[in-house]
């Protein structure tokens, strides 16, 4: 991935699970808000190789996913080849944050510390589970025995601020 001050930095939006049919469809897993969300955009980098990927149209799949058609991918075979490759877009290409919103991808790499000023380590990632968003973060320098890592959820109440170079958590929810 991109370095987190890259201005041209990309953001997840499917993976390609697999074929469907015979003439190049392939299956999406989409991690954004659905397929009118993917359909806003013509074209894709495909996060490994770098590849640019051309929509030429895309559908729900009735089940939380979309079958998509990419110019690139005539064929089973190709849509075969293409099985677990991650489909990015330029942050620059999606709408502007309101305030308060932010990217996954502008947190990961952030120096996590407490309101105190105590370093406690590095946001290495952002899962959601149903509630809300939790940032992981490994503690810096890592213990000898216990975790190495602790979560924290993104609420007012436990993540005070953020910028481009640090995440403020309130001591009360830092793991010592």
């Amino acid at each position: 991935m991109a370095e987190n001050n890259d201005a041209r930095r990309t953001v997840e939006l499917a993976a390609i699970t697999g074929a469907h049919g015979i003439s190049g469809e392939v299956r999406l897993k989409l991690f954004g808000e659905g397929v009118d969300a993917l359909s806003a955009h013509k074209s894709f980098i495909a996060r490994d190789s770098g590849a640019l990927l051309t929509l030429k149209k895309v559908r729900s799949d009735n089940k939380g996913g979309a079958v998509a058609r990419f110019a690139e991918c005539s064929t089973r075979n190709d849509a075969e080849k293409m099985r677990g490759t991650v489909i990015t877009v330029t942050q620059d290409a999606l709408p502007a944050l309101e305030e308060g919103e932010y990217y996954h991808a502008d947190l990961i790499g952030l120096a996590a510390v407490t309101d105190a000023g105590e370093e406690l380590g590095q946001v290495i990632a952002v899962e959601n589970y149903g509630a809300t968003d939790i940032v992981e973060i490994r503690k810096e320098p890592p213990p000898a025995k216990g975790t190495k890592t602790f979560m924290v959820p993104m609420t007012k109440q436990a993540v005070i601020e953020w910028d481009e170079t640090k995440l403020v958590i309130a001591a009360d929810f830092a793991d010592d």
